[in-house]
């Protein structure tokens, strides 16, 4: 499939400087100047570069066109794309001198092209953490255990089977298995479908990959497989730290307000805030603040699991002078609780983040030491949401995550009460809309100020059509989870739409509706010979699967193993379905968050968040085949029984879920309400 091909470059050196999405997005660049001008020359670069988000925070065009003089003297030039990318990392490197840093390689860094080296003590960690974890899996245990002084990890990860069964190990649950391309030799279209279901799922437990593909794990590249790896690891061991699975955690709070705080904290954080608490408890004076240089010498350490288990451990660790030799005692007092090794005594000695953080999570999750019963636990409780509420703030806390805003989200009802994220949304999918000048960049420590960030959120959203009604800037600053929920609903469905929009080349401009993508997937499943129909995105019969499934098939044919598919006419039937339904969307390349409950329970605005992701697809797919760039005919949006899509856009209001949901919430509220100026403090 040339689709799937990636951008290839002569010189091997620099393409393994570059992700596939990062050559991909620069090869568009270089195409649009030469398209432009005819050619590309280094005069061309400084305007192109200046709006490069690796640059336009460090360096403005004037600067970006001295350094490029400097370095190569005759700016009118005529450069080729290696060029292009050389005189990139020129740049880059000129641009970190400049601010006295470095890029991590971590995924969530801004860029992935410099500093590619391989902490081994992480990797080592790593595969003996995937060595005790999956060697029972059925076909993993013939490649492990895997010896961690070799390349063997990222050999094994080329065929995408070892990270989706990391990821599941994660969090159970999140892909079926039975979609996951197990034969012991595949073929480049299976690898491809196995790491685009692995990429896919990892963005739907929480991992920032925004930039990665799945050609760049195809290659097995050391740097973005092991920082993949390491947040999926993360993801598993930080996993009960939050009120939820933990509701214990409450005893480190003093009042509602610390229980407000504490649900607004990153897991990290919370570690942070466990260990502490039990520091304080045993005597030591100091405030453990990161998982680095605050526990190098191993005291606190040493504290902690005094505290935690007086019995197993001795505080002779605190007379011994030389911190390696201390380090050594605090692994030896940890091996009697199970933990295991994530680090050596020379990780704790040097400090290294993350294996401190995945330590002290292993000895959390072996022994909290937080009482199981307090008063305090009714009131976590009353903290949880409804089962469809919990599902939705998670479906748009991922999403929001996927988007590679600067900010990320860990608790959606706290995180965007000061407005700032909703912001950086907003100019994610809506560039130009936000006035940073009015904006508030946290911490924010003055309400007023909160409200003014939130009110300019609404203010956008009315600009872009949102159902607001009644609905002010202070009702986000107060945490009102059914109206964040409608305008996220809202600006996700927005999205989808736009992007559905700019696909259709040949709609001239015309807005997609929800009407559209309904009759797209039923003329979709029609011309397939499938005989299923979708009324609505509330028709209940699409809770036994079938029509996904027959859509799926319809876009794809091979996609489907139809010798696992049920007829879903029972509970347990039917949950095989979705979870399967799901597994081959994010295999096909749908970015989706919903859960299997949402597809039987039929949650309207996941459906229709599903159906879309396939049609924006199936789109792509056609665009990219299409010698001309015109989308083939069987893609467009063709009406029913004759009727012209004028027509058919008259109809979106009985079949579409518009914003409804949007409407009841505001309902509530009742014309006491502020204006969105009233709160404006």
């Amino acid at each position: 499939m040339s689709s799937y091909q990636g951008v290839i470059v002569s010189d091997p050196w620099l393409q393994s400087q570059f992700t596939q999405v990062e050559l991909r997005t620069l090869k568009s660049k270089f195409l649009s100047v030469r398209t432009q001008n005819g050619r590309v020359t280094l005069e061309d670069l400084p305007p192109v570069f200046a709006k490069v988000k690796a640059f336009h925070e460090l360096l403005n065009e004037d600067e970006i066109k001295t350094m490029l003089g400097e370095s190569h003297g005759d700016m009118s030039e005529e450069i080729d794309f290696e060029a292009f990318l050389r005189a990139y990392l020129n740049l880059q490197g000129r641009a970190i001198e400049k601010t006295g840093g470095t890029k991590s390689s971590f995924l969530k860094a801004t860029t992935t092209t410099v500093h590619h080296a391989i902490n081994e003590s992480e990797k080592a960690s790593y595969v003996a953490h995937i060595n005790g974890y999956l060697a029972e899996d059925k076909f993993l245990k013939d490649y492990l255990p895997i010896d961690p002084s070799t390349n063997e990890l990222f050999d094994l990860a080329k065929n995408g089977v070892l990270l989706c069964k990391l990821i599941n190990v994660a969090v159970p649950g999140t892909i079926d298995e039975r979609a996951i391309n197990t034969k012991k030799v595949l073929n480049p279209w299976e690898r491809n479908e196995n790491h685009t279901l692995c990429l896919n799922s990892a963005k739907a437990i929480g991992c920032t990959v925004v930039n990665i593909g799945a050609h760049d794990l195809v290659e097995g590249r050391h740097h973005l497989v092991l920082g993949l790896i390491s947040q999926i690891i993360k993801i598993q061991l930080l996993a009960d730290l939050n009120l939820k699975k933990t509701p214990q955690l409450v005893e480190l709070v003093d009042d509602s307000q610390d229980v407000e705080e504490l649900l607004g904290l990153p897991p990290e954080k919370v570690l942070l805030k466990w260990m502490n608490f039990h520091l304080k408890k045993v005597g030591y004076e100091k405030q453990v603040t990161n998982f680095s240089s605050d526990l190098k010498d191993g005291e606190a350490y040493t504290y902690l699991l005094n505290a935690l288990a007086p019995e197993l451990s001795s505080p002779a660790a605190l007379d011994v002078k030389d911190p390696t030799e201390r380090a050594n005692m605090v692994l030896e007092q940890a091996e009697k609780l199970d933990c295991k090794r994530y680090l050596t005594s020379k990780d704790i000695v040097e400090g290294s983040t993350n294996l401190n953080l995945a330590f002290v999570a292993q000895i959390f999750q072996h022994r909290n030491g937080l009482s199981t019963d307090t008063s305090k636990m009714s009131f976590a409780e009353m903290m949880t949401d409804d089962a469809q509420t919990s599902r939705e703030e998670r479906c748009f806390r991922l999403w929001i995550n996927s988007l590679g805003v600067p900010t990320y989200v860990n608790n959606l009802f706290e995180d965007v009460r000061n407005g700032w994220v909703l912001l950086e949304v907003l100019d994610k999918i809506a560039p130009g809309s936000v006035n940073w000048k009015q904006a508030n960049k946290p911490p924010i420590k003055m309400p007023f100020k909160k409200v003014e960030n939130c009110n300019q959120v609404i203010k956008i959203g009315k600009e872009l059509n949102f159902s607001l009604v009644n609905v002010a800037g202070n009702d986000v600053v107060q945490g009102n989870k059914k109206l964040i929920l409608a305008f996220l609903w809202q600006l996700m469905r927005f999205t989808m739409l736009q992007l559905l929009k700019n696909l259709r080349s040949h709609s001239q401009g015309k807005e997609i509706t929800d009407a559209d993508i309904l009759n797209w997937a039923n003329n979709k499943v029609k011309k397939a010979g499938r005989t299923s129909v979708m009324e609505s995105f509330k028709d209940k019969n699409l809770s036994n699967g079938m029509f996904f499934l027959e859509l799926l098939s319809a876009v794809e044919p091979r996609v489907v193993n139809w010798s696992l598919v049920t007829k879903g006419e029972n509970e347990e039937d039917r949950k095989l379905n979705a979870t399967y339904i799901i597994s081959v969307a994010r295999k096909l390349g749908c970015s989706i968050f919903l859960l299997p409950e949402d597809i039987i329970e039929v949650n309207q605005k996941m459906m229709l968040t599903l159906t879309a992701s396939i049609m924006y697809w199936s789109l792509q797919q056609q665009a990219a085949e299409s010698e001309d760039g015109e989308i083939p005919d069987d893609s467009s949006v063709s009406t029913k029984d004759g009727e012209d899509e004028t027509a058919l856009s008259r109809e979106v209001s009985s079949l579409s879920i518009d914003d409804s949901v949007s409407e009841a919430a505001v309902s509530d509220k009742g014309s006491e309400q502020q204006s969105p100026k009233d709160n404006k403090e």
